[in-house]
């Protein structure tokens, strides 16, 4: 798999919006049209999509299941979605939607049952999200952080089958101050598995120089703010990162 650009979509009562650090109190809106959001993605040549349930990741309700449902019945390219998926009822529901990986974060902490078994029943659709503060994994909206590193997390996914890792630095999530790049790498050496960086990149560089490692396991990001404020033209930054694959 060559290096993929994942633009992310971060809904919250039905809009797209951008958040620092988590922070719910910190919130940007930049379109009422999330819809229109994802089209614009795909026809400057988004290969995937990356939806965030922001609602569902705080509350685990379904207050953007319309408008997840109309972008992944619509797009052209396959959907990574995550935000509230503790239960293989909305697990399955997703995949029955269509999405093509469902992103699973906090219930690798609180219920390993149910992410063992996810694994186990759809490999190749799961992407274990480890979301880091000071490198231990945040759960519930980054409300809550436990006591696991995020790379022995990772080592006892990997056991149980996961294959894809998105990993997201915390500290730099919206603040386009640059990616964690050694932490995406420590973790992509301790599971040997694909990881998707998340949070902080604001320039093309940081995505050339995150495609220099694919041969580490680094196969992709995910970038949010920083195409939203025109920081990263997003045609380019496909070009420049096409030109690391070859």
């Amino acid at each position: 798999m060559s290096f993929v650009i994942y633009p992310a979509i971060d809904l919250r009562g039905g809009k797209c919006v951008r958040l620092k650090q988590g922070d719910y109190r910190q919130e940007t809106v930049y379109s009422e049209d999330p819809l229109k959001v994802a089209q614009t993605f795909i026809n400057q040549g988004a290969k995937w999509l990356h939806i965030v349930d922001l609602d569902a990741a705080r509350s685990g309700g379904m207050e953007n299941a319309s408008i997840i449902q109309k972008i992944v019945e619509s797009s052209p390219v396959p959907v990574q979605i995550g935000g509230g998926v503790r239960n293989m009822e909305r697990l399955e529901r997703l995949l029955n939607w269509g999405v093509r990986r469902v992103v699973i974060g906090s219930a690798a902490i609180d219920d390993q049952a149910f992410v063992k078994e996810a694994l186990k029943l759809y490999p190749g659709h799961i992407a274990i999200g480890l979301d880091a503060r000071d490198g231990f994994v945040a759960t519930h909206g980054w409300l809550k952080t436990s006591r696991v590193k995020a790379g022995e997390l990772a080592q006892q996914m990997s056991e149980w089958g996961a294959e894809t890792f998105i990993f997201t630095d915390i500290s730099r999530d919206g603040m386009l101050t640059g990616p964690n790049i050694g932490a995406v790498r420590d973790l992509a050496a301790a599971c040997g598995k694909t990881v998707i960086a998340s949070g902080g990149v604001h320039r093309v560089a940081d995505l050339k120089q995150l495609a220099s490692y694919q041969h580490e396991g680094v196969k992709g990001a995910i970038v949010g703010r920083a195409l939203y404020t025109g920081a990263i033209h997003f045609p380019s930054a496909i070009r420049v990162t096409k030109e690391a694959n070859s």
